[in-house]
């Protein structure tokens, strides 16, 4: 018999939505990684993650196959108890999450019979699976080919991360943060590198000249800045006549005691007040609307925000301390 510790480590075993459902997929058929994750629509990496610990209790087996490795219920070496317990479980149990698993397994196991490569059984699906050298990061290296930034503005730059994958397509890039301990992290990033200017100050009082950037990119730091609508008005300042910013930022939310541990001072912003602080700020806006929304509560949404500053701007000819 089983002791009691054995018996809440099997019971906290299938206390799992995930491996309840992997267990109820392999126990029908023998899929891949690849097969189940395009199934449940669930992370590859959460995918294996529940898969090793469901064969390290001894209820899965796997088998090489090649670069795949595939999974089926262990119908002659599992565990008397965990046996037992999985048979009373899926005996008992209906659910519509699970009838949709099978329905997607028997329209990829036909699709496997009638000979579909992998990317056929994904069609209409692709933004949902990985394949080998098609990440998000070879994705935004690759589009970058398309763009030519000339001189670039990057506000609230962090350690330089993002400047350092956009400088191949810039003539210069200049960070700014205000952290004395990030510009220290970034000029260890950019050693030696002479076209990128490290620059420690505030986005409410850029200390550049007016007209000095081609493109300002704002990634996810409007949340720190005291006065939003005065950060958006210097950004305008400092873009040359026909420049653009690009900027994300989080959407009005709810969530503050999550932001606040983080340094945010603002809850997100509305679209509609975003882009009007936009437009004040003498830019026109191409695009101002929520493009995310991340998967894990408090399900924060992302806006993206794409501006324009007129050919025919006139360029007032003020530092960023205001004088001549």
């Amino acid at each position: 018999m089983p002791s009691v510790d054995d018996t809440v480590s099997l019971l906290h075993l299938l206390g799992d939505t995930t491996r309840m459902r992997l267990l109820a997929l392999l126990g029908r058929d023998e899929l891949s990684v690849a097969e189940l994750t395009s199934i449940t629509e669930l992370p590859q990496s959460r995918v294996s993650t529940h898969l090793g610990r469901l064969r390290e209790a001894g209820m899965l087996r796997d088998r090489r196959v090649g670069a795949s490795t595939f999974y089926a219920l262990n119908d002659v070496a599992m565990p008397a108890e965990a046996r037992r317990v999985w048979t009373l479980v899926r005996d008992e149990t209906s659910d519509a999450v699970l009838d949709a698993d099978r329905a997607r397994c028997e329209r990829l196991r036909k699709a496997r019979e009638a000979g579909a490569s992998w990317p056929d059984s994904i069609a209409g699906e692709m933004e949902r699976h990985y394949s080998p050298g098609r990440t998000w990061e070879a994705t935004a290296r690759g589009l970058l080919g398309f763009v030519d930034l000339g001189d670039l503005l990057d506000l609230g730059s962090g350690d330089g991360a993002i400047a350092q994958l956009l400088l191949s397509r810039c003539r210069s890039v200049t960070c700014l943060d205000r952290s004395e301990k990030m510009i220290v992290a970034a000029k260890r990033r950019f050693k030696g590198e002479r076209r990128v200017r490290l620059v420690q100050g505030d986005m409410e009082q850029l200390p550049f000249d007016a007209a000095e950037f081609d493109q300002v990119l704002c990634s996810s730091a409007l949340t720190y800045v005291a006065d939003a609508a005065s950060a958006l008005a210097e950004i305008a300042r400092v873009l040359r006549p026909g420049g653009r910013l690009v900027l994300t930022t989080l959407a009005e939310h709810s969530h503050a005691s999550v932001t606040e541990a983080y340094g945010h001072r603002h809850p997100g912003f509305s679209q509609t007040k975003l882009a009007e602080w936009i437009q004040n700020a003498g830019l026109s806006v191409e695009l101002c609307q929520v493009t995310s929304r991340e998967r894990k509560k408090p399900y924060f949404e992302v806006i993206s925000a794409f501006a324009k500053k007129p050919a025919c701007a006139a360029v007032d000819q003020t530092d960023g301390n205001g004088t001549q």
